[in-house]
């Protein structure tokens, strides 16, 4: 059944490549040079430069776009994807390597519709397909601020992708099915706090492409915003982000959700993995304002459908107390013995969304590697969890994580050894 599934999954991709290839073949046209009506004295506005340093924090645009000990905004991290690596662009003004040759309608056209200045599809890494939400003004801040930065000549990496998938062409058939062009539009039955929440998560924000499930084609479900999937390649499960019953986030109110986002930490749960960074680099920078919006927005989310897991067939109460022996020993002196945690201190593992994802992927993971909230302003010194990959042995990994997402209420499956052994090999990123 596997191997037919692959099969079918394969033949989707050539026929796609092949309808793109065949009958698509015509790109974009490229942007001219002088298309651009923006006096370049109005990029130079203090202000407008100002409110596009903090869109791009917003957006999180030096996390991808910083290689790790490199300048600011010169590009060079690589962003891993099922189908290859794709380098992240220089957004310096550099004229050779970066953005210096650019005019803004360029910029307008490669965020909004995901197109370079050339002409040339963008691949979806770049994730234009929430960044089409963005405002027209609020691109020419964000344009004003790169404008400003010092330039810096660091040529791009070249492109991980092998054959189909480096033929640029080929992602109209891809754009055709999954991107739909257009700026966000206000809702005039909503409030002003609403839409401006629903703008930044759904535009610079970019949480859907995390926070929802894909498909082989790498294309995110449609039918349910925000509903929680795997992220691709990273090997880490971002939760569903509703917080109405049955969601990842049931019972978080205003203020938990708002904590989180400022600190990385809140009664509820605590940043881990990429949503740690995200905190770092992004969150904890915004203004309660706009995370309160946020959190009015995420709290409108639907209630999900109740979610029933098949009974395993095995039997699990050998390894429910072997892992009730493991989290008595490593793990209850932080956690509890109710699994309720220490409020602002260790986070409570009863109903915690992370623990209780489908996949076991973040618990298991957190075991082995450890976890490591964000150091912020709002919380500096924040507390971590050792690894315990050295101390616990592939069983007692999948034990404890099991007896933990079946005890206190939570009722998530049980996770096996062959969990365990796959990502105890599984790079960090």
């Amino acid at each position: 059944m596997k191997i037919f599934r692959i099969g079918i999954a394969v033949a989707l991709v050539l026929g796609l490549l092949l309808a793109g290839w065949l009958f698509l073949r015509g790109g974009p046209s490229s942007v001219p040079r002088e298309a651009s009506k923006v006096d370049a004295a109005a990029l130079k506005d203090p202000a407008l430069v100002a409110r596009g340093e903090y869109l791009t924090i917003v957006g999180d645009c030096a996390s991808c776009h910083t290689e790790q000990g490199g300048p600011r905004f010169a590009g060079g991290r690589v962003v891993g994807t099922p189908f290859g690596d794709v380098p992240a662009p220089n957004l310096t003004p550099d004229p050779a390597t970066g953005l210096g040759e650019w005019s803004f309608e360029a910029f307008w056209q490669a965020l909004h519709a995901g197109v370079d200045r050339h002409g040339q599809f963008l691949y979806p890494a770049f994730p234009y397909t929430s960044y089409t939400k963005v405002s027209r003004d609020d691109a020419l801040a964000i344009f004003a601020y790169l404008q400003s930065l010092p330039p810096v000549r660091q040529p791009a990496k070249p492109l991980g992708l092998g054959f189909p998938y480096s033929v640029r062409n080929t992602l109209k058939a891809w754009r055709a099915l999954y991107f739909r062009e257009g700026e966000y539009v206000p809702d005039p039955a909503k409030s002003a706090a609403w839409n401006r929440g629903a703008y930044l998560v759904q535009g610079l924000g970019h949480c859907n492409e995390c926070h929802v499930a894909r498909d082989a084609l790498g294309g995110m479900r449609s039918d349910q915003s925000l509903s929680g999937g795997q992220i691709p390649v990273q090997n880490w499960y971002a939760p569903d982000l509703s917080t109405q019953a049955n969601g990842g986030l049931d019972g978080w109110n205003e203020q938990d959700i708002v904590a989180l986002l400022k600190t990385g930490q809140s009664a509820k749960g605590t940043a881990f993995g990429p949503m740690a960074e995200v905190v770092a680099r992004s969150t904890q920078h915004m203004t309660d304002e706009d995370l309160r919006a946020i959190a009015t927005y995420l709290q409108s989310l639907p209630a999900r459908p109740r979610v029933s897991y098949e009974t395993s067939p095995l039997d699990t109460t050998a390894i429910l107390a072997q892992g009730a022996k493991v989290y008595d020993t490593r793990c209850a002196d932080c956690h509890g013995k109710d699994g309720h945690g220490v409020t602002g201190v260790y986070p409570p593992l009863s109903g915690n969304s992370s623990v209780n994802e489908p996949t076991g992927i973040n618990a298991i993971r957190v075991v082995l590697l450890g976890g490591f909230p964000p150091a912020t302003k709002g919380n500096p010194r924040p507390y971590s969890m050792p690894p315990f990959a050295q101390q616990l042995s592939d069983s007692d990994v999948a034990a404890v994580v099991t007896y933990i997402r079946q005890s206190w209420g939570n009722t998530a499956p049980l996770v096996q050894e062959r969990d365990v052994i796959k990502y105890r090999h599984t790079p960090i990123d």
